[in-house]
């Protein structure tokens, strides 16, 4: 029974799905769109919006937990002075995912995840 187990486990272990989302976030604000499964698109989004969310703020304590996630010192400087100011007036929602159809290998359903223009 899954119980209050939030979100899903993508066939991972806990340490592999963290890293997993630690590198597909690097790479979503390295090139403001990745194409992934729907599911790790869905997974993704709110972990993408808490780091923006935190960039927002700007403070050090927030730069502290950011860096727990984003390893790449480039794109960690990046979020805090680009991504993060171009949300300042904007309440939530920095992400969109827009469906792509089946991949011909196997089937897997894709998605598109980008951050918006403004």
């Amino acid at each position: 029974m899954r119980h209050r187990v939030k979100g899903r486990q993508l066939s991972r272990t806990a340490s592999h799905k963290r890293a997993m989302m630690n590198n597909m976030v690097t790479s979503l604000f390295k090139h403001e769109a990745i194409v992934t499964t729907t599911a790790k698109a869905k997974e993704l989004r709110p972990f993408a919006e808490k780091l923006i969310t935190l960039a927002r703020r700007g403070d050090l304590h927030a730069l502290r937990r950011v860096e727990r996630r984003i390893k790449d010192r480039v794109i960690l400087k990046r979020l805090f002075d680009e991504i993060g100011p171009r949300f300042a007036a904007r309440p939530g929602g920095y992400v969109r995912i827009l469906k792509l159809g089946f991949r011909p290998g196997d089937g897997a359903d894709m998605a598109r995840i980008e951050l918006l223009a403004e």
